[in-house]
């Protein structure tokens, strides 16, 4: 037995995702779903999809979870985040959330659960569209063996001309790869992504230092390249600035737009703002 399924296919930056309400919907094999509707020849076309519900936890108000478009689960994804800001806020279709009225969820802070953690959203306002939103994407990490083993040789990942590389987590695994050559990334990200230094898979990121900004390529971890990277996005500008290539705050060049990250010194805290866009909205049929 079938069912349709209402959906909205959102960007942030370029980085486009299905996004579905599991309070109305419930989705029975959510990897098999992101394979089949990420397609962009057979489906709707998307890097993967994300599920919002309502948090049964008193520290959050809502929950993400994302699957990429190879089915695998991911941690956390700082552009998504940022779309079920506006998403939640802005929100007017027929099939709100419960807790909404029919003109969106107002809140301009909202705390949002994920598999790396609560992660705090602020949204920034003109005239009651979402114009923007700022992430708190959390502390930055350098070592985690669950995630790198620095032991294992890795002469592939030590970058090109200007080159030099720093692995780090912002709750989901990054190494940045510093090079003047950004399309190194269609090259090496695939076999990069599966290296044995990376049990769990890695993002990757091929970031070029510039006068206006990092200019950022970036292969995701069962995405492949895609148009932006939230949490690659800070990633690389933690390790340009914990390796003296700039300062706490950077302007992210990415295939799909610009993200404007700050590395907090007072907190540790890592804070990326940027853009989130609706794309369209549909149904789609799926297995009860």
């Amino acid at each position: 037995m079938t069912q349709k399924i209402h959906f909205t296919k959102m960007h942030g930056a370029g980085n486009d995702y299905i996004y579905v309400d599991t309070t109305l919907y419930n989705i029975k094999d959510p990897a098999a779903a992101a394979i089949a509707w990420s397609d962009r020849h057979k489906g709707i076309g998307s890097d993967g999809l994300v599920l919002i519900g309502r948090s049964k936890m008193p520290e959050a108000d809502f929950t993400m979870r994302i699957f990429n478009a190879d089915g695998s689960e991911a941690m956390m994804c700082g552009n998504a985040s940022r779309c079920i800001g506006k998403y939640l806020y802005e929100r007017t279709h027929p099939w709100p959330l419960p807790v909404m009225d029919g003109n969106g969820y107002k809140e301009t802070t909202i705390r949002l659960l994920t598999l790396s953690g609560v992660k705090i959203l602020h949204l920034h306002i003109v005239n009651e569209i979402v114009e923007s939103v700022t992430v708190d994407m959390g502390e930055p990490v350098f070592e985690d063996e669950r995630l790198f083993n620095p032991t294992i040789d890795l002469p592939a990942l030590k970058g090109g001309e200007g080159g030099g590389s720093l692995f780090v987590s912002m709750g989901n695994p990054h190494f940045v790869i510093f090079t003047n050559d950004t399309d190194e990334v269609e090259l090496k990200g695939k076999a990069l992504e599966n290296h044995a230094a990376f049990p769990e898979r890695c993002n990757i990121e091929f970031a070029e230092m510039r006068p206006d900004g990092i200019r950022v390529r970036v292969w995701e971890r069962g995405s492949g390249i895609t148009q932006a990277c939230g949490t690659g996005a800070c990633a690389t500008a933690v390790a340009a600035c914990k390796t003296n290539r700039a300062g706490r705050k950077s302007r992210i060049i990415m295939d799909g737009g610009e993200l404007e990250i700050e590395w907090n010194e007072a907190d540790n805290h890592v804070y990326m703002t940027g853009p989130a866009e609706f794309v369209f909205e549909g149904e789609i049929e799926s297995e009860e």
